[in-house]
């Protein structure tokens, strides 16, 4: 049996990254509500991606890759803080970005732009498209010399997903310091990777803790998550039964992916205004104003409740909120 420290990793963020309780949230829904700011992992505007990165960019450097190759919506975080990260570690980044949504020079695009990378838009709704040219482009690379190294959507990978056993068994570590256990810990599920790698190390790290992910686009998460566990948990080489409710999925999707409701502006709005934190309207103020109806309705039984903030702020540049 291994653990994910027997595994090649590159220091990228900052890390411990802060947990605290949210008093005034606390007070206003009658719980012990905690959030970890993985908002402040330290590379770009920070997010979840950095800790996945750490991990798939060492496999990039074992295998001696020159340039990485990854994809995304047009506002895509991944997309973003892997270039951001490669550029630390000399490695030239390629974005393939679906050509839907918000493609103007706004939010992340911006910083793709300062960030030097080569981002390109695909005029395609399928990602089976997207990794067809990456690995187009890709042999035309090999052809001059060159190694690529390619990342699917999201980072999600069963050894992507080893970022948030690290950060899980992080966090943990953390409540433990401060005298805290906690009954849920809630995170939002965009393309699978962290909520995989959240549960893995709620069991590992804090077993009798349950996780709720609120997904924000409509793929079959359910199954999506339960594959990239079981493939982790084969990296690890460890047999650990995976326990019907340790992870439930919510789908919070509205209008569409992407696409901000009301009651995802009145999220955002209410922890700025209680916590003065700032929600991304894609996907943390999706599964923030899941949460606080969720939690109104009675949900989550027991005191203390962990939030994770998976960062997205560029989010907060280019997506229209709805007053």
């Amino acid at each position: 049996m291994k653990t994910i420290h027997d595994f090649p990793r590159i220091p990228l963020g900052l890390t411990p990254t802060p947990l605290h309780r949210l008093d005034n949230l606390s007070r206003a829904l009658g719980k012990n509500i905690w959030i970890k700011r993985d908002d402040m992992t330290g590379v770009g505007l920070g997010g979840n991606k950095v800790r996945k990165l750490e991990f798939l960019l060492a496999d990039a450097r074992r295998q001696g890759a020159d340039v990485v190759f990854t994809t995304g919506g047009a506002q895509s975080n991944h997309a973003m803080l892997t270039a951001a990260c490669c550029n630390k570690l000399g490695m030239k980044a390629v974005l393939l970005l679906k050509a839907r949504g918000v493609t103007e020079r706004k939010g992340n695009l911006i910083l793709d732009h300062l960030l030097g990378c080569d981002a390109q838009f695909i005029d395609t709704d399928s990602y089976d498209d997207i990794y067809a040219e990456m690995h187009r482009q890709g042999a035309r690379l090999e052809a001059r010399g060159h190694r690529p190294y390619y990342i699917p959507v999201g980072g999600s990978t069963a050894l992507g997903a080893f970022g948030y056993i690290a950060a899980m068994e992080e966090a943990y570590g953390q409540a433990e310091a401060a005298g805290v256990r906690f009954d849920h810990t809630v995170c939002v599920c965009g393309s699978g990777g962290t909520t995989a790698g959240v549960a893995l190390g709620t069991l590992f790290h804090s077993p009798g803790t349950r996780v709720t992910a609120v997904a924000v686009d409509s793929d079959p998460f359910e199954e999506i998550t339960r594959r990239l566990m079981e493939e982790a948990l084969a990296l690890l080489e460890r047999q650990d039964a995976i326990p019907e409710d340790l992870l439930t999925i919510r789908y919070h999707v509205g209008a569409g992916y992407g696409i901000a409701g009301r009651e995802d502006t009145e999220a955002v709005k209410t922890m700025a205004r209680l916590e003065g934190i700032f929600l991304d309207p894609v996907y943390t103020g999706k599964a923030f104003a899941c949460f606080l109806e969720e939690v109104r309705q009675g949900a989550f039984p027991g005191e203390n409740i962990l939030f994770l903030h998976s960062g997205g702020a560029g989010g907060l540049f280019a997506v229209e909120l709805p007053e």
